[in-house]
């Protein structure tokens, strides 16, 4: 390749790619952002960003002196010494990896490949992906040989919105190539920008890694999800348990029960792998249980709404006015991908209740608009999830009945009105 005008290119201008982008900008690197959405694109060249981890104010002075610039012209990437692709990997209605997005990109990548360039997988899948189903694009579309002509690797995306502690530039990055020498020159890359690069064999260990690390989250939530069930059935505190074994000072992680999972990660990665572990007639049984057990949370949410209804003022949930408070799919952010709140509210519909919803960082969600904090008007008030924002005493001493599924309302309990997991 003869000299890029660009450190690195980005194809996927969203909640991976934008904040990767300001990462590499920050570190003096010219950076080129890729996006089929030609409105995105006019939007992130004014400097106005979409994603709430870079605040427009961060991104328009790299857009103003040339650092990054958006395109939705693939043939850019042609220009950049790496090309870095963060697209959505989502599953299909029967649960199987949907590649689609990554499919595309590398097609039209493969013509514009230059000899020398970097190309690094980002996007969470299954291992096998680069190797069998990147890396055949991009050689059959480019005559040109990966590790040869041209460098390969997995580095799988880390981003968890919202979090401040850790971000993409202090979080450490997993790299593994098809070859020692693409885990090289994809490790250079990313230390131009990441303080902490770790190496791995190949590119399957990178794509597992990460899978691992959300299933280890999905099974353990699961199992503070079933013994929540179970507590309910033997009326003891289950958040006084977790706090009390969270006192062991050894063996102990303490994970928090909830109305069930969400976000772009989590819910989906453990059936990634399900999905490629038949190809080796294996069955992870383990794994699919916890994808059970947390995909039913939200059916036993809808029933505590109805015990409390039932028990602290008679009704039933047909029709009852209940304020679902908190969408979002975690505290303090906007995102609602895979959020429990979209099941829950569709149970409670289909059970006959009149359904608002208060959310200070969603003003629309599933065609309803986010209404006032009005907790008296409703008869039962839900927390599903716990915006710091949010004063839950008053919610206590106003509403009628409360269901906290987040232990928001910690200090400020009430018997028979306050409800919990």
């Amino acid at each position: 390749m003869t000299g890029g005008s660009y450190d690195v290119a980005i194809v996927g201008a969203g909640y991976v790619g934008v904040p990767l982008a300001q990462t590499f900008a920050d570190a003096g690197n010219r950076v080129l952002l890729i996006d089929v959405v030609s409105e995105l694109v006019d939007a992130l060249n004014r400097g106005i960003s979409h994603i709430e981890d870079v605040p427009s104010s961060a991104l328009e002075p790299h857009v103003s002196s040339g650092r990054i610039v958006a395109t939705t012209d693939y043939e850019q990437a042609k220009h950049a010494h790496a090309v870095l692709i963060a697209l959505p990997t989502p599953l299909t209605k029967q649960r199987e990896p949907d590649l689609t997005y990554v499919e595309r990109a590398a097609q039209a990548l493969a013509p514009v490949l230059q000899r020398g360039q970097v190309i690094v997988l980002e996007s969470t899948t299954y291992p096998g992906t680069t190797r069998e189903v990147v890396q055949p694009i991009l050689e059959s579309g480019s005559g040109l040989k990966a590790g040869v002509d041209f460098h390969l690797a997995m580095s799988p995306e880390r981003v968890d919105p919202g979090r401040t502690d850790w971000t993409t530039k202090t979080t450490p990055k997993v790299v593994g190539g098809i070859d020692a020498a693409s885990t090289e020159a994809a490790a250079a890359v990313y230390r131009k920008a990441v303080d902490t690069v770790h190496e791995v064999s190949t590119p399957e260990a990178a794509e597992l890694t990460k899978l691992l690390e959300n299933i280890f989250r999905s099974v353990n939530i699961a199992l503070v999800n079933e013994l929540a069930q179970l507590c309910d059935r033997m009326d003891i505190d289950v958040w006084e348990v977790i706090n009390a074994a969270a006192t062991k000072p050894f063996g102990f992680m303490p994970f928090q029960p909830g109305p069930g999972l969400g976000g772009h990660c989590i819910p989906l990665d453990p059936y990634y792998l399900s999905w490629k572990a038949r190809e080796f007639d294996f069955s992870t049984r383990f794994i699919e249980l916890a994808g059970e057990v947390n995909n039913n949370m939200p059916y036993f949410c809808r029933s505590v709404i109805s015990q409390a209804l039932n028990h602290g003022l008679k009704r039933s949930v047909s029709g009852s006015k209940i304020l679902i408070l908190g969408v979002a799919y975690k505290a303090d952010i906007g995102d609602c991908r895979e959020t429990p709140a979209t099941k829950l509210v569709e149970l409670l519909q289909k059970a006959g209740a009149d359904v608002s919803y208060h959310d200070p960082h969603v003003p629309a969600f599933e065609g309803l608009r986010s209404v006032e904090l009005e907790p008296e008007a409703y008869d039962c008030v839900a927390i599903v999830t716990a915006h710091s924002a949010v004063d839950y005493g008053d919610i206590v001493k106003r509403a009628k009945v409360v269901v906290d599924f987040r232990n928001a309302t910690k200090g400020h309990e009430i018997d028979g009105k306050v409800w919990k997991l």
